[in-house]
């Protein structure tokens, strides 16, 4: 299978010196190299979850790298959890300038099988949990501050996945989220990005299986599957003053998946 080059950061390590960045779900996968970009990049980092063994290891990684980096386990989909993240941030840093929010999960199904049950649960976390953590911290933090970066995370292909018509329904909302608080909240000089990305070698898409992940990877043009430090390296360029003036739309990271299709027979031929 081919894989991306040895991952090199391209930004300078002091690209981000003096942000601090929250990144929600930041013990593994996507999130966790995020943390990791921002922090080598200059960032101080913090990171939430409700797994605390991951979290503890992403944190030990940054500071043994000379980074600072506050782990907070906590459940981004209960309120008072997401205040209790907050409050961390702000005693340890001062505030939030960059808000990565990265949580999310979802499960493979025919759209017919989706109980009413596991829609809410998908939706609860991708898009209640996401919109509660937003508000909270451009409430207390951003606008306050006249300042800030939100980053959503999205998918590609854009015009849906079959087997994941609640998911795709959820993070469609968030890439209209995106757009519509960077219209309204410009005016605080708050940015607001959505990332689609594409299919990710993650440890949670080792779970789909082999035959999943090697079909998804056929489907990409580029001919292999993304890594998610090539994510991670365009959120933490976002947060720099190289990625000021971008705002308002959804930026595809997917390796040309979204521009091809998914490249595969429908489901009645």
């Amino acid at each position: 299978m081919t894989t991306a080059s040895p991952f090199v950061s391209p930004l300078r390590p002091d690209a981000n010196a003096g942000r601090v960045a929250l990144v929600t779900g930041g013990g593994t996968g996507i999130g966790r190299a995020t943390a990791l970009e921002l922090a080598c990049t200059g960032a101080d980092v913090v990171i939430c979850g409700r797994r605390e063994e991951p979290l503890r290891a992403t944190a030990t990684e940054i500071e043994r790298s000379g980074g600072r980096c506050l782990a907070v386990p906590a459940d981004v989909r209960e309120s008072e959890q997401v205040e209790r993240i907050v409050d961390a941030a702000v005693q340890r840093f001062g505030g939030i300038e960059v808000l990565v929010n990265n949580a999310g999960g979802q499960f493979e199904a025919p759209a017919e099988q989706i109980s009413d049950q596991g829609w809410r649960a998908v939706a609860r976390l991708t898009l209640d949990a996401t919109w509660s953590v937003t508000r909270a911290v451009a409430t207390r933090s951003m606008i306050p501050r006249k300042s800030g970066l939100i980053v959503f995370l999205g998918f590609s292909p854009l015009r849906g996945i079959p087997g994941f018509a609640h998911a795709c329904a959820a993070r469609a909302a968030i890439a209209n989220l995106a757009s519509g608080l960077a219209l309204e909240w410009s005016r605080h000089r708050i940015r607001s990005v959505c990332i689609a990305a594409g299919t990710i070698a993650t440890d949670a898409l080792a779970q789909y299986g082999d035959d999943a992940v090697e079909r998804w990877r056929r489907s990409v043009p580029l001919g292999r599957l993304g890594s998610p430090q090539e994510v991670a390296s365009l959120i933490a360029f976002l947060a720099t003053s190289g990625g000021a003036y971008i705002t308002g739309t959804t930026l595809v990271v997917d390796g040309g998946a979204d521009a091809w299709g998914l490249a595969e027979q429908p489901s009645h031929a």
